[in-house]
């Protein structure tokens, strides 16, 4: 029996589906030219909380979800991004951020000395505020020569802002920085009140009065201090960098009229609580446009993996002009023979503090000498 014979033309090919997609593989990426710039003010899981159109009768909050080619790509506060799709900043909308803007200075840390990953604090910052307190949990210099080399290796100008002063004068702490360029604001406790609702307690209350449900008294910062911070801060963008319990949140929120939560010290460890889980950029109250705060979460150590052991040096201004008495290729360290840093302190040339500065130098440039938080001043 005869085969019946058909015309077969280009309907009859089967194509299979490419496993890998559809479409033509291609590196081009759409342009945005239709992109609006808003600023990261905090991440959290995935989403990303932006203000755009700032300082304008427009301006508005617009919650982003990163596009898929900047999976890989650090977002931080701070940082200047584009967004397109829905960027109305209207209730349950979510726009898309696809491209992070340069950035004009970068905050790094990384866990240890010896971890070579490194970690984005924050972007575009002016500004480093080293906070420590003068007393509970006591201030380590340790922590604040490590701020000091990040600040400089990012081009960030530090300020120290000490606080709890009332607690403890600072005088020892801050002999240690005479010599340097480095701007430095104090600030106390000078009166309490009660909790907002809670009742006034009478000067002659007994304990009774005392435990009869009242709630605990808020210190109150020194409004000058608070002042002069802000006027330091005004018209930059500022990050504040301190271990739990050193009161950066309450100097934000005097400074921002934000309600941070805030805590106390731990009785039996000295160290801080956390109340803070990711870093939050707040405007400054009273202050021209521009002006903004970086809280970040207190941190318990401060890795300097990434920072070329010369640029170290660079933060210790009145310790460097000692090297040029030193052997080629030296470098520093406690075993270093003839290094000219000894003579220079030996003579005074770094004041009062220069042996306890060179000691600090020193740990930071040998970690063969150490990287535990104990042996560094849990810095």
């Amino acid at each position: 029996m005869a085969r019946s014979s058909r015309s077969w033309d280009e309907s009859d090919v089967r194509i299979r589906p490419n496993k890998k997609g559809s479409r033509p593989r291609t590196k081009d990426r759409p342009a945005h030219a239709d992109a609006i710039t808003g600023r990261v003010v905090t991440v959290d899981r995935g989403r990303y909380t932006t203000v755009v159109a700032e300082n304008t009768a427009d301006e508005r909050v617009v919650i982003a979800a990163r596009a898929r080619e900047l999976r890989r790509t650090a977002v931080v506060a701070g940082d200047m991004v584009s967004l397109v799709g829905d960027v109305s900043g209207k209730a349950d909308t979510l726009a898309r951020l696809v491209r992070i803007e340069e950035r004009a200075t970068v905050l790094r840390r990384s866990a240890d000395d010896t971890d070579p990953v490194e970690r984005v604090v924050v972007a575009n910052a002016e500004q480093l505020v080293i906070v420590v307190a003068a007393a509970d949990p006591e201030p380590r210099t340790g922590f604040i020569d490590r701020a000091l080399v990040a600040a400089y290796d990012a081009g960030i100008d530090p300020l120290l802002c000490v606080t709890k002063t009332d607690l403890k004068e600072p005088a020892g702490l801050l002999a240690n920085y005479d010599h340097l360029d480095l701007k430095i604001i104090t600030s106390g406790t000078v009166a309490e009140t009660p909790a907002a609702g809670g009742p006034e307690r009478p000067a002659d209350a007994g304990a009774e009065s005392a435990d009869a449900g009242a709630e605990p008294a808020a210190p109150q910062l020194d409004a000058a201090a608070v002042e002069r911070l802000r006027t330091e801060l005004a018209g930059k963008v500022s990050v504040l960098l301190g271990q739990s319990g050193v009161g950066k949140s309450r100097m934000v929120n005097a400074l921002t009229g934000a309600d941070r939560a805030t805590g106390g010290v731990n009785a039996v460890t000295g160290r801080g609580r956390h109340t803070s889980s990711s870093a939050l950029a707040l405007q400054l109250e009273r202050a021209p446009a521009g002006s903004w705060i970086i809280d970040t979460p207190g941190i318990r150590s401060f890795g300097l993996a990434h920072v070329d052991p010369d640029r170290i040096l660079q933060a210790f201004p009145d310790l460097e002009p000692g090297t040029a008495e030193c052997n080629r290729g030296c470098r520093h360290t406690g075993d270093a023979v003839d290094c000219g840093l000894d003579s220079w302190v030996a003579a005074g040339k770094a004041g009062q503090a220069g042996e306890a500065r060179l000691t600090s130098l020193r740990r930071l440039l040998g970690t063969g000498f150490t990287t535990t938080a104990k042996e560094l001043g849990e810095y």
